[in-house]
């Protein structure tokens, strides 16, 4: 795992490399074993290494093709490389290290872009052909690995983490208000390609460019897809042994590494999942897991589920956010984080990370399942959608009373009612619901919620949802557990997202999904006799939630917040209605209600102003 960056002069004047070294030098957190450069005329390439496969200096980069006709810088990790070395060798090529970036550069000389395809991993990467003068740049196919960009004028500014380009940008950057607008109205952000930062676009998942170094080229770039999940779906498994034995193939490939690997362990379905197939097909007892605890009876606290492990793991580690850790950590998860996010569990995740790096230099974990499971319980309204089109009233009633018995909740159907509503109606709920968004602001940026409003939220089936969050929500997952681990230098590996699993997982018929009120039946089914049954059965879904609703009551945090919506700063962006803002942390104090969630997000969009805008 690493950090890339790179330089491109469209007009042919030469690259700076003390430019180069800077933005280098902005992620060196992300690659403190080695560092590299190549500069040559109007390109430059950098990189900052965190050495996981190969840990001598053969693996160094930018790495040269045999010939030296190809450079390369690559983050990420290509699991099946040993296999694909093999099928290489056999196709002529040798090797002179035991790293997948050199399987990259010759899989490159003899496939194409189309090698791509036979990867099966997680990577960033931008390899330059110095005898045509083109650049080929590729990101992975869920969004694992980060890849932003920037046309300014007639340079091409690319790098792993946005302030590496902040730092040659030479002004400072814009806010992008149709971001903020969704992280506000929705709680979400990546949909699209737009970041926080005006100036600064990401490749999407599943995309790549290729272009010519020539005047003008910036203003022609059109990443393109290589990979479109809708059109590589694959037959469903047929049982659930079928999908064990892939998520265990998945581990294995994921457990390839020159350097300790531990897991994360929240105590849910997903990461269980992974602790408890490692143990038994892997045979690893001596795992180290890491989780994040608050004390029985508090919310978000899994210790009891987490316990269930103590018998059968030698090195499970735990640590305890509290809200006088997030205080004093605040400054440095807004660094690590570099955009707002609209949660404290990012916080629980960041001090797990902490943790993990006292012992390893890789993590698994389980994003990825969720969306490809159905695990939030608004899938359920998409569920009760796919029955009502269909007209199968009958079934639609007998899961409704399903759902709430097990639950004893009626939000996945009150879930159904959003999802019935118009794109229009949906964003403006929403934006009624929070009650403090300026007027003038709603109105500039309503119609920015489309994507949500519409894609993600508007989907006729449960299928289609499932793949629409892959294409739309998934993302800022993926991009908040980068930062926290490359915060500390580790690499997070996500084995839900093996391709070969999520391709036949969303082809899955609806009942394999979600049967009788509960949501992942075939991974449930799949683990008979591997996991704890109270882990195996569980009804809730916590993941790495915090007490943040008692925290924010503090009276610590209370002389905060209460600073912070009065300041002058906050009442003149124009995003809220100060006032409004302002009663409804006067109702989360008198109990009238949990507002938790929307007071966090305005602490954390302000210290973003703050470091980087302001």
């Amino acid at each position: 795992m690493c950090g890339i960056s790179s330089i491109i002069h469209l007009d042919g004047a030469p690259v700076r490399e003390e430019q180069l070294s800077s933005m280098m030098r902005a992620m060196k957190h992300r690659g403190p074993d080695d560092e590299g450069r190549f500069v040559e005329d109007n390109l430059g390439l950098g990189f900052v290494r965190l050495s996981i496969l190969d840990l001598s200096p053969a693996g160094h980069q930018p790495m040269f093709s045999h010939d030296g006709r190809y450079v390369m810088i690559f983050n990420g990790e290509i699991f099946n490389y040993i296999e694909l070395r093999e099928d290489l060798k056999k196709l002529g090529h040798s090797f002179q290290s035991q790293s997948d970036s050199e399987v990259i550069l010759a899989a490159y000389a003899q496939w194409g872009e189309q090698m791509l395809h036979r990867f099966n991993g997680m990577w960033a990467l931008i390899i330059y052909d110095r005898r045509e003068k083109t650049v080929f740049a590729a990101r992975d196919r869920y969004g694992v690995k980060p890849f932003y960009y920037c046309i300014d004028g007639p340079r091409i500014l690319i790098a792993s983490e946005p302030p590496s380009i902040l730092s040659v940008l030479g002004r400072k950057a814009t806010p992008d208000q149709e971001t903020i607008f969704n992280y506000l109205a929705f709680n979400r952000t990546d949909q699209n390609e737009s970041s926080f930062f005006k100036e600064i676009k990401k490749l999407r998942h599943g995309h790549y460019f290729k272009f010519r170094i020539a005047p003008g080229a910036g203003e022609s770039l059109q990443p393109k897809r290589w990979y479109n999940i809708r059109e590589e779906l694959k037959d469903p498994f047929k049982d659930p042994a079928a999908y064990r034995e892939m998520f265990s193939s998945s581990l294995g490939l994921r457990m390839r590494s020159d350097v300790p690997v531990g897991v994360c362990l929240s105590g849910g379905l997903d990461s269980s999942s992974i602790v408890s197939v490692l143990n038994q097909d892997h045979g690893l007892k001596d795992l180290n897991t890491f989780s994040a605890v608050y004390g029985q009876g508090r919310n978000g606290d899994e210790s009891s589920f987490i316990n269930l492990y103590k018998n059968q793991l030698r090195n499970m580690h735990y640590v305890q956010p509290d809200e006088h850790g997030l205080m004093a950590d605040l400054e440095e998860l807004t660094r690590a984080q570099l955009e707002p996010v609209p949660s404290t569990s990012t916080y629980a995740q960041f001090r797990v990370m902490k943790l993990a790096k006292e012992h390893v230099t890789v993590t698994l974990d389980g994003q990825g399942a969720d969306e490809a499971l159905a695990g939030y319980h608004y899938f359920f309204g998409f569920h009760f959608k796919n029955l009502l089109r269909k007209g199968k009233m009958g079934r639609m009633t007998s899961e409704m009373g399903h759902y709430y018995h097990k639950h004893r909740s009626l939000y996945g159907i009150k879930s159904l009612a959003f999802f019935l509503m118009p794109a229009f109606m949906r964003t403006r709920l929403r934006v009624m619901e929070k009650g403090y968004l300026h007027p003038d602001f709603y109105q500039s940026n309503a119609n920015g919620g489309g994507d949500i409003a519409g894609e993600l939220y508007g989907s006729n089936s449960l299928q289609e949802a499932l793949i629409n969050h892959f294409e739309f929500k998934l993302e800022h997952l993926l991009k908040w557990e980068d930062r926290n681990s490359m915060w500390f230098s580790l690499e997070a590996r996500v084995p839900f997202l093996d391709y070969r699993l999520v391709e036949r997982t969303l082809t899955l018929p609806d009942n394999l999904i979600i049967r009788k009120g509960m949501t992942k039946y075939i991974l449930r089914e799949a683990m008979k006799g591997t996991l704890p049954e109270q882990i195996r059965m569980r009804r809730d879904k916590v993941g790495f939630e915090t007490p943040e609703a008692e925290w924010f009551r503090t009276p610590m945090f209370q002389k905060y917040i209460t600073e912070l919506f009065s300041s002058p700063a906050f009442e003149s962006r124009g995003l809220v209605a100060p006032d409004k803002v302002r009663d409804m942390y006067r109702k989360h104090l008198a109990r009238e209600g949990n507002y938790s969630r929307e007071i966090w997000k305005l602490i954390h969009l302000e210290k973003w102003y703050n470091h980087f805008i302001d």
